[in-house]
């Protein structure tokens, strides 16, 4: 029996279950590929696959899209699964298990929780979050880790002794780390990062989960997700010229909105898609978080073989060449729920923003749509990379444009910010002289990590409040998420147009018509952008990066300092008291939108991720309170003065008071921090009532024991004011698909409601034993 298998069968009583001894014993009958090289006595599992999938096949009796091929051959019992694709619930066995280092904090404290010995999937911590932005590259990744040592050891400890790999600081971004050595086609992956659809751009399904789902994993417990719908987007003609995959999910995103992918997987196939490489196809997937999509994927073809090959995974292209038509391919005439038509040959380079990334602008629409809402024109900082746009591909195509301005005698006119997606990438452009080249436009190469992209920006160009416009090839340009400016104006595009756009230094340049003017005083028009997909002398791996786990982690010790503002063990959640729950407090009434970041801040709040409650004292602190159009300026209920918003949380906790928050459509988008979720129930909440929320964050609420509810008529959210009373009633009869009745109580009127809710009878479990972590120490018991 494989290593891995062996130590997953040890936990005990998961060996007898008919259903987990099927899905040990597929180890014996996998492809004899090994999953990666750090994954050596864990094969491919292609053979598994498709076994399952043939269970499936019979059962449904139709042609399948290529997301149900792969979610479908991951289910836990494909002959008794109930498969209706946006109702049911399924029970999943993903591949392996992804971790950021903000968010690992919280999963590992949680697994610790769980009292089991070791992991039962492969499973990796990458440290890339806690790494500010102030300097340089060598000088911020030293800082960075004097400051987080605390973090970055309790990380390395906890990795090692319950056998997870650990990626240290300066390794890269996670998903880029991903993509390089662990993604592969059909792969079902789970990742604490709403951006892990990266891997889709290797035909993988890889999902933002937050980190309570990622214990479930790790624990051996099927994985459950509501079965998504499926929205195809046929790509017909040929990227070219100026047009890059970035402006592919920036016209999708404009067409769907930041909530239109909620609930589906975005399947991308038709013509075109052989026109884009691998790494411009796990782009389109990262960003695809931004439209609210479960996650992406494009289907396997000979540009992901050779970006297999290309980084010392041939084998593994040859395993998945071999399923490419039974596995990792859609159906001919299957049907999708929605179908999307983009032509590569006519699509427009596009800028979208700013404080959205749905705001769509095609280039030539840019200066005149700037202009007429009164965005400043004058850019101040121009970035380039993060997780969405770091691929050699991008950085060489990049360095072409600089190429061409600086033989004109130009270079960019504004600070030129370059983060490098790995160390792996930062190796390889050093070597091929593309940092030189950034170096002597005017760029300044950051560290291998998220930077600014999540915040962690020292910025000193500005004062907070100035307004500015900032030009990135990020993925996420909410209010204030770059630099904690509420006033800065953030474009998302791709990097080529950020880096155009930095040499003119203005939102109304066009570099598909417009001239600059030489040092020579002449007139010329820049270049298309042109690269290398890969390298022709193949990747430099750089410094090695990279912890395995000992083969025990028995002697292993893991301390957390009880004196720590960094870390702190969880205590569990009360449970339930099995009473309905009256006349409740509204902390907050958000308007308009209300992010994860607008719950929980992350930037130069990412260091207490690891410790719940002093995180707490950022919650809400960025969402607009309805009642005086201001954030972070509640008035207490109780006392009648007005304080921040988890001040007067904590008093509520103090003297025993129950409340709700209440928000606007789409409530909980962007990132997957379940920390957005934690602080609520941490500090007395006990209900979140919505129009809507985004997928991950209502997962999330359900997991901490709270209630995710929605008005079933959105202009019921009117009935309630600051100063109401929420009551919950016949909280005892709950079950899936039944109603929650309402009290509003103003004064002496009573107006009662209907409120929906998506809970099965696994959640409510959660919900009555306080959180899922209790439910799972009641089942263990």
């Amino acid at each position: 029996m494989p290593k891995l298998c062996f130590q997953v069968c040890k936990l005990g009583k998961h060996v007898v279950d008919p259903v987990a001894r099927q899905f040990h014993a597929s180890c014996y009958t996998a492809s004899k590929v090994a999953l990666s090289k750090f994954d050596s006595d864990v094969y491919l599992p292609y053979d598994k696959l498709n076994k399952r999938l043939d269970i499936v096949r019979s059962r449904l009796n139709r042609p399948l899209t290529l997301s149900e091929k792969v979610l479908y051959s991951h289910l836990d019992d494909p002959a008794n699964q109930d498969i209706v694709r946006g109702t049911s619930y399924l029970r999943l066995r993903p591949d392996r298990v992804a971790m950021q280092d903000a968010t690992a904090q919280m999963a590992l404290l949680q697994f610790i929780s769980s009292g089991l010995k070791k992991v039962a999937v492969p499973s990796t911590v990458h440290c890339d979050h806690l790494i500010e932005a102030q300097i340089g590259g060598p000088k911020d990744l030293a800082r960075a880790k004097d400051l987080n040592r605390e973090v970055y050891d309790f990380l390395a400890s906890t990795c090692a002794k319950y056998g997870l790999g650990f990626w240290k600081p300066g390794s890269g971004i996670i998903h880029q780390i991903i993509l390089e050595n662990y993604a592969f086609p059909g792969l079902l992956m789970i990742g604490t990062d709403s951006h892990t659809p990266n891997g889709g751009g290797l035909g993988g399904l890889c999902i933002g989960v937050g980190g309570a789902d990622a214990v479930d994993v790790m624990a051996d417990i099927p994985w459950e997700l509501k079965c998504p719908k499926v929205i195809g987007v046929n790509l017909t003609g040929k990227i070219s010229g100026w047009t890059s995959p970035k402006d592919v999910i920036l016209k999708v995103a404009d067409i769907l909105t930041v909530k239109g992918g909620t609930g589906a997987i975005i399947e991308y196939h038709g013509k075109g898609v052989d026109s884009i490489s691998c790494t411009g196809m796990a782009t389109i997937c990262n960003m695809g978080a931004e439209i609210g999509a479960t996650t992406s994927l494009f289907p396997f073809n000979q540009r992901m073989a050779d970006y297999l090959k290309s980084t010392g995974r041939s084998s593994i292209a040859s395993e998945a060449q071999k399923y490419q038509s039974k596995v990792l391919s859609a159906d001919s005439n299957c049907e999708y729920d929605e179908l999307i038509e983009i032509n590569l040959d006519t699509l427009e380079p596009h800028v979208n923003g700013p404080f959205t990334p749905d705001l769509g602008h095609p280039i030539s629409k840019l200066g005149a749509n700037s202009k007429k809402n009164g965005y400043p024109l004058d850019i101040r900082v121009g970035l380039i990379g993060s997780c969405t746009n770091s691929s050699y591909e991008d950085m060489g195509r990049c360095a072409s444009i600089a190429k061409d301005a600086m033989s004109h005698g130009l270079k960019s006119k504004i600070p030129f910010n370059v983060t490098p997606g790995s160390e792996q990438i930062r190796a390889t452009i050093e070597r091929d002289g593309i940092s030189e080249v950034f170096d002597k436009f005017g760029g300044t190469v950051l560290a291998n990590a998220c930077g600014p992209c999540i915040g962690q920006w020292d910025r000193k160009d500005v004062k907070k409040g100035d307004k500015n416009t900032i030009v990135t090839s990020y993925n996420r340009n909410f209010t204030g998420r770059n630099d904690a400016n509420p006033a800065t104006h953030c474009f998302v595009t791709s990097p080529e147009l950020v880096t155009a756009l930095s040499i003119a230094g203005r939102l109304d340049f066009n570099p598909l018509t417009d001239e600059l003017t030489g040092a020579d005083g002449k007139k010329f028009k820049l270049k298309a952008p042109f690269g290398d997909e890969l390298p022709a002398r193949g990747f430099d791996p750089g410094q090695d990066t990279y912890t395995a786990p000992p083969a025990s982690g028995d002697n292993v010790k893991v301390a957390v300092d009880p004196n720590s503002t960094r870390l702190q063990l969880l205590e569990p959640f009360d449970k339930w008291n099995g009473k309905d729950l009256s006349d409740m407090t509204v902390l907050i009434k958000v308007k308009g939108k209300c992010t994860t970041d607008h719950i929980s801040a992350a930037g130069p709040w990412l260091k207490f991720r690891g410790h719940l409650d002093n995180i707490s004292n950022n919650m809400f602190i960025g969402a607009t309170n309805s009642e005086n159009n201001e954030m972070n300026n509640i008035k207490n209920q109780r006392t009648g003065s007005w304080g921040n918003v988890p001040e007067v949380a904590r008093d509520y906790k103090a003297n025993n008071i129950k409340w709700v928050a209440v928000g606007d459509e789409n409530y909980g988008e962007g990132s997957s921090r379940e920390h957005a979720a934690l602080e609520p129930r941490h500090l007395g909440g006990r209900a979140i009532i919505v129009k809507s929320f985004a997928r991950i964050h209502e997962t999330n609420l359900k997991k901490q024991g709270l209630l995710p509810l929605t008005f079933a008529n959105a202009a019921d959210y009117d009935k309630i004011q600051p100063t109401s009373k929420i009551s919950l009633l016949n909280l005892n009869g709950l079950a899936p698909g039944k109603q929650v009745e309402c009290e509003i109580k103003n004064g002496d009127k009573v107006d009662k409601i209907k409120l929906n809710h998506t809970l099965n009878d696994l959640q409510i479990g959660w919900f009555k034993a306080g959180s899922a972590l209790n439910r799972m120490k009641e089942l263990a018991k």
